[in-house]
């Protein structure tokens, strides 16, 4: 896995800037009730998204966590007072003190399947009644846009999907909450480039291919070998779920 408090300094930059962060913002706020007054956002990572949500409601009092520390610094930054160093697997909150929590991008990170059940587990605890639970769910599967570089890492070893929607939709029922909504969003500057694929290969994004080890390095040079080495492909397209415990 990824260091993220190496990747904060450049995670924004890397990851589409403003413009996937006002569709994640947007897609998000989709399906969280318009009277909801207090949101938490897990794993809310340099705060480039959260901070966008009490600035399309106001109103909206918005509270954000994250584990990294360099993360959360960033986020403190666009969020004073606001943000909170902490696991999401054990989140420092009284039950039902959420009218809505979002986790964009955070399932997915988690290969140990009791972490994915104690973050559902916490996210369900810490909301209200009526409260609204979103999450992105496949986020890996989001990325395979059918490209020439999609091909090549078609044969790579297979990952764990923690985020599977059926395994996420089961684990929100355990704990009370009943379906409430989906919606999609452009992961804008997030397309991928036979170039940029290479140096996530050799930072270990991709969790079953080791850094430095020499199936990683074959799958390199495979992409190596790919045309057009810093065109991005498409862009990915996240999906969320969105669950709600009943009033």
């Amino acid at each position: 896995m990824l260091d993220y408090d190496e990747e904060a300094e450049r995670y924004d930059a890397l990851r589409g800037g403003e413009p996937r962060a006002a569709a994640a913002a947007e897609a998000v706020l989709g399906l969280v009730p318009r009277q909801a007054s207090r949101l938490l956002d897990v794993a809310c990572g340099t705060g480039i998204v959260t901070r966008r949500f009490p600035a399309a409601r106001p109103g909206l009092r918005v509270t954000g966590v994250d584990l990294s520390t360099s993360m959360t610094l960033r986020a403190a930054v666009r969020l004073p007072g606001a943000v909170v160093r902490a696991d999401s697997r054990r989140l420092p909150f009284r039950d039902a003190s959420f009218d809505a929590v979002a986790g964009v991008w955070l399932l997915h990170l988690l290969t140990d399947p009791a972490d994915v059940r104690a973050v559902v587990a916490e996210c369900a605890r810490v909301l209200r009644p009526g409260g609204v639970y979103v999450t992105t769910v496949h986020k890996g599967l989001s990325h395979n846009v059918g490209s020439d570089i999609d091909a090549v890492l078609a044969e790579r070893p297979p990952s764990p999907v923690p985020d599977d929607p059926e395994t996420v939709a089961a684990l929100a029922a355990w704990h009370g909450l009943v379906p409430a909504g989906e919606a999609r969003f452009q992961g804008h500057g997030q397309g991928r480039s036979p170039r940029r694929t290479v140096d996530d290969l050799r930072r270990g994004w991709f969790v079953t291919l080791p850094p430095g080890g020499p199936l990683t390095e074959e799958f390199a040079a495979r992409l190596t070998a790919l045309p057009d080495q810093d065109r991005p492909r498409p862009d990915p397209v996240f999906t969320l779920r969105a669950f709600r415990r009943p009033a």
